[in-house]
């Protein structure tokens, strides 16, 4: 076993422990995405209940043209997408910008090496001449890497993926992005907006059990990886969403009193004790304003499907 994938299992088993001894318990979503949680993930985005994978892509069908006049056409940047998974939605605008012979380089930037392999063949076979550059690992260690050319940066973050930190997280998190950036850089960013509770909460408790078995895939890695002996069938998915906050959560909350190895250790879970998993927060619009404003940047440009269920925005820093 290689250094690094040493370090990563201690990582994975450090983040663990704390989240399973925390008062109130967790895990933390990053872990969700080995190679099976990547394809549960893509078949997620096609389900009929999760309408943020269709929204965005009717919005870059739409609005690509106008998306590219503002992220420069006739000047070279390079688009720097964190979380990229499989380019779904994405490549309608790399397609796009290529057939423009737009003078661009992409980035995808992804905590698995597994779906950036795919990725990457993908993209060899359905937009040939692309300037690929991949990064396999953590956001902010990739933009240290990356962030230092004279040409413009544009940050992609898209499928609502701001929503998976809460609000005061969120503040924190896109500050930090601006940190890397500078004048004239931009942010192009996907935002659930509120709407019918019912339609949000649909599409995190769909009816065949994907988003179940996604949640569950965690404790299977768990398993495998650090020595856990869970019991998936002991767990209940149970996902709300709040209105006032605009925060849909979801846990896995235990059926009956269990004792849990992980690792060398033993964790008590008390019987209908819940583990927080993930959450997705949506806004308004003037909370994204209030959003920019919080973190350094100046919105530049809002794309919004149809009925206004979401919005790409694009945020410029601040300088």
């Amino acid at each position: 076993m290689s250094k690094e994938v040493n370090e990563a299992v201690s990582s994975f088993l450090e983040d663990v422990l704390e989240g399973l001894k925390a008062q109130h318990k967790y895990l933390p979503s990053k872990y969700f995405y080995d190679e099976v949680g990547d394809g549960l993930f893509r078949q997620i985005m096609h389900m009929e209940e999760y309408y943020l994978t269709r929204k965005e892509l009717e919005i870059f069908e739409r609005e690509k043209q106008q998306i590219l006049e503002v992220l420069g056409r006739d000047q070279p940047f390079r688009i720097i997408e964190l979380g990229a998974g499989d380019g779904l939605k994405t490549k309608v605008l790399l397609r796009y910008f290529q057939e423009q012979k737009t003078d661009f380089t992409y980035t995808p930037v992804d905590i698995s090496g597994n779906v950036l392999e795919i990725l990457g063949d993908n993209l060899k076979s359905e937009i040939p001449n692309l300037k690929f550059d991949p990064y396999e690992g953590d956001y902010f260690d990739a933009l240290s890497q990356i962030s230092d050319s004279h040409e413009r940066e544009v940050i992609f973050f898209l499928g609502s993926n701001v929503g998976n930190f809460p609000k005061e997280e969120a503040v924190s998190f896109l500050f930090g992005l601006r940190q890397f950036l500078k004048p004239n850089d931009l942010l192009f960013m996907g935002i659930d907006l509120k709407k019918d509770p019912s339609k949000i909460l649909a599409a995190y408790n769909d009816k065949e059990g994907i988003t179940t078995n996604f949640n569950l895939n965690l404790l299977d890695r768990i398993n495998k990886e650090l020595n856990g002996d869970f019991n998936r069938e002991l767990f209940l998915h149970y996902p709300y969403y709040n209105p006032h906050t605009g925060e849909c959560k979801s846990y896995l909350i235990s059926k009956e009193d269990q004792s849990i190895r992980v690792g060398d250790e033993i964790i008590p879970i008390s019987a209908w004790e819940a583990i927080f998993m993930e959450i997705s927060k949506k806004y308004n619009e003037t909370q994204i304003l209030e959003l920019a404003e919080d973190t350094g940047f100046k919105p530049v440009a809002s794309f919004y499907d149809n009925e206004k269920w979401y919005a790409d925005i694009v945020w410029e820093v601040k300088s």
